[in-house]
């Protein structure tokens, strides 16, 4: 007796309706929008009717944080081979029940009037007293959780003279307690790898550190006043 093959049943008309409904491009539209709370962020209400996946639309409610977009920031000495990274509170993990201070990328808020690539000198400036050289996006917008806030993370990648020694720094009107980290970029992969570091953008710039660290150390090596020349710390 011969086996049916289970691959037939791609072809039946469930499977079939499943597969050009993937196909097409789905919409959604807000319908109303209430704010539940605001202060350093916002939490808001929407009402919105989607297209769903079997076909027809539906109308559901989800709520969204708010609070603008930011820059995190790789700042790599590619002559030392070393990123500056930034230890300070962290309240979602304390919220977890995580350890409270964690290492990751410098990061802070795009201003209104800001370009993200702006806002990622200003913050290497507040965050950790250096001049970041020659930035350029890594990833444009990138969002972490988009089920839940709507907030989109600019990499950004630049050089900068890593310090001997960790110092602290921070915004005093907005109460920032910081201490500087200084890692090799293979000491900050065996961190990423062990769970020690779990800050996600600061996985993925690792994991870009990782793919072009080659080629930044030879641009570098080929112009060193350009890319690797000195630079003194922010006052």
């Amino acid at each position: 007796m011969a086996h049916r093959n289970p691959l037939d049943r791609l072809t039946s008309r469930g499977m079939g309706e499943g597969v050009m409904a993937r196909r097409r491009k789905l919409t959604a539209r807000i319908v109303g929008v209430t704010e539940e709370y605001q202060g350093f962020l916002s939490i808001k209400r929407y009402e919105i009717e989607e297209d769903r996946h079997a076909g027809g639309r539906q109308r559901v409610v989800r709520f969204v944080m708010e609070r603008g977009h930011a820059v995190g920031v790789l700042a790599y000495d590619p002559q030392k081979d070393r990123v500056v990274l930034v230890n300070e509170l962290r309240p979602g993990i304390l919220a977890d029940g995580g350890p409270p201070f964690s290492d990751a990328l410098i990061a802070g808020g795009i201003g209104p009037s800001e370009s993200a690539l702006e806002a990622a000198v200003r913050e290497t400036r507040e965050e950790a007293g250096l001049e970041l050289r020659a930035p350029a996006i890594i990833h444009e917008r990138a969002y972490v959780s988009p089920g839940g806030t709507s907030e989109g993370i600019t990499l950004v990648y630049g050089v900068v003279t890593a310090p001997l020694a960790s110092e602290v720094y921070g915004n005093d009107h907005e109460r920032e307690n910081i201490r500087t980290t200084i890692l090799s970029s293979r000491r900050l992969m065996s961190r990423i790898r062990s769970g020690e570091i779990n800050d996600m953008k600061t996985i993925v710039a690792a994991y870009w550190l990782t793919a072009n660290r080659a080629r930044l150390r030879r641009e570098q090596a080929k112009s060193p006043q350009s890319v690797g020349g000195e630079a003194h710390p922010a006052a």
